[in-house]
């Protein structure tokens, strides 16, 4: 099974440690796509649009009475600062006060590795190994009168921040840094959009260059190769590759059963790639080497249709979990369901998409947000028949003053699953 979040590296390090012998149909396969010309792809952020980040994100602190917020390394982090930068037992992180500029935290001998990606002013302040980092944030805090001020928490801190910070300074008021965090990147740019229209283009034309080289026999991992492969020669860096076969495609995520492809087959692909940081989310279902039976054609129909549905239903103010709820009520007049059961759709209508894969908010039933001009979603209402097969057809899109556009086109039929 291919996780739904394989990283980079998986399917090309296969072939390249001779998991794919050389020889291979899947090898030669993945040789053949590799040589695909790369798309045209816009500029990264710069640092004009991060700085108009952080004069949004303090006019939503000031809003909502928050005097800072602290981020460690992750999505949230680039996105304000440049700084790309993994997690691990030592804190790097940013703390973006309600006036001034931000101060970035890190151990001492990482300093110069941190500033190479950061993109905004800001100072470096830095801790030794045997010193507490949070003693820098809360000094940076009583420096700049925030030591009383209600402190927002990114939404995905670990608790050792917290739990050090409220040592540092007993009493501190933390509240969510939810308002600012999500209230910024929640709405993209049109610079935003265009890195993920880019992700996206990229990732059509690599499965239109992996689709013609699966040969019967292959298994998921060998056909992951292909379509990583034929990603990274359209100028994508592959996020994850999901690639399951005949009964393996009636489970969202997959199974640990062994698959391979043979004539008449339900085959499944569900794979991303970013550009600049900003990710694409695309699923394909289809019948391999034969037509499909009635039931498969039904089914693929069905879900096709709930796409439509659920494109419709997404409307400027409308509650997000709308969107899921009218997805829902067809599916139910099909004999679907009812709710999550299954045969039927067993998972949320959509998620939130930018520089994650999975970002806020979702296209689920109670969800209250209102859609709003650059948010952007999955569109992928799957159907699952325990036993048999599933079919999830996936295309993001982005909400403009008008209404959903997207970034990539549903396909038409069954029989012509990646045009």
């Amino acid at each position: 099974m291919m996780n739904r979040r394989t990283m980079i590296g998986t399917g090309a390090a296969m072939a390249a440690s001779g998991i794919l012998p050389r020889g291979t149909a899947a090898s030669a396969a993945v040789n053949a796509v590799a040589d695909a010309a790369p798309i045209s792809l816009p500029p990264p952020i710069g640092q004009a649009e991060r700085l108009q980040r952080l004069a949004k994100a303090r006019g939503l602190m000031q809003a909502n009475g928050i005097g800072a917020i602290i981020v460690e390394s992750g999505a949230s982090l680039d996105y304000f600062t440049g700084v790309q930068w993994g997690r691990s037992e030592r804190l790097t992180g940013t703390i973006i006060p309600v006036t001034g500029d931000p101060i970035i935290v890190t151990p001492f001998f990482e300093k110069p590795s941190v500033e190479e990606s950061l993109g905004i002013p800001a100072e470096v302040r830095t801790w030794n190994e045997h010193d507490e980092p949070l003693k820098l944030v809360a000094d940076f805090l009583r420096e700049r009168g925030l030591a009383g001020a209600p402190i927002g928490m990114e939404e995905t801190n670990r608790f050792f921040i917290l739990d050090k910070l409220n040592q540092q300074l007993p009493g501190a008021r933390v509240v969510s840094a939810n308002p600012v965090v999500r209230g910024t990147r929640m709405y993209k740019s049109p610079a935003e959009i265009a890195l993920m229209q880019a992700a996206s283009d990229i990732m059509i034309a690599a499965y239109r260059d992996s689709a013609p080289k699966v040969k019967a026999g292959m298994t998921p991992a060998e056909i992951g190769a292909i379509i990583e492969a034929a990603t990274i020669a359209r100028g994508g860096r592959p996020e994850f590759q999901l690639v399951l076969t005949g009964e393996g495609t009636a489970y969202p995520h997959g199974t640990r059963k062994p698959q391979s492809v043979s004539r008449g087959i339900a085959m499944l692909f569900d794979c991303g790639c970013s550009v600049h940081g900003y990710q694409s989310d695309i699923s394909r279902s289809y019948v391999w080497g034969a037509d499909p039976t009635g039931e498969q054609r039904k089914v693929w129909e069905q879900m096709r249709r709930g796409q439509d549905i659920a494109f419709a239903a997404a409307k400027i103010g409308a509650p997000a979990g709308s969107v899921d709820d009218a997805v829902r009520r067809a599916y139910e007049s099909w004999g679907y369901g009812p709710g999550y059961k299954l045969p039927g759709l067993s998972h949320r209508t959509g998620h939130g998409i930018g520089m994650e894969g999975h970002e806020p908010v979702n296209l689920v039933h109670g969800e209250t947000t209102p859609l709003a001009p650059g948010m952007c979603f999955s569109n992928e209402p799957g159907i699952y028949i325990p036993g048999k097969f599933g079919v999830r057809l996936e295309d993001c899109f982005y909400m403009t003053a008008a209404g959903p556009r997207y970034f990539s086109q549903p396909p038409p039929s069954i029989d012509r699953p990646f045009d």
